[in-house]
């Protein structure tokens, strides 16, 4: 069956934004109690809540066009800086992925509408 496509909604897109920041710093803390073993798990938690933060809070109109001009911009940087990362390189991956995400997700218009915790 095809899906019928949904009209862009930008407050849609920023609820699911602000809901993800606080799903990505409940996983930070689940994996901060993990010890080392989860360092990884918290760099991608990191980095999805640096992205989401940055973007939710950012001055564009969340317009689909303008979104993804914002996605551009913040993957057309050289480097990341955020509080509480473990290993730079693999956070500056996660950011990157996620970003790429993002922008997947807007060129398709699909996904904000999962609000679950777990994507």
């Amino acid at each position: 069956m095809a899906r019928i496509a949904a009209e862009w909604d930008g407050a849609v897109v920023r609820t699911w934004l602000e809901r993800r920041v606080v799903a990505a710093r409940a996983d930070q803390v689940v994996a901060e109690r993990g010890g080392r073993d989860r360092q990884d798990d918290c760099d991608k938690a990191t980095a999805e809540e640096m992205v989401c933060s940055l973007v939710a809070g950012s001055k564009c109109d969340f317009s689909q066009a303008s979104l993804l001009d914002h996605l551009r911009a913040l993957l057309d940087r050289h480097e990341y800086v955020w509080r509480g990362v473990y290993d730079d390189t693999r956070f500056d991956r996660h950011v990157r992925a996620f970003i790429k995400k993002l922008v997947r997700m807007t060129k398709a218009n699909d996904g904000f509408e999962n609000m679950a915790h777990y994507q």
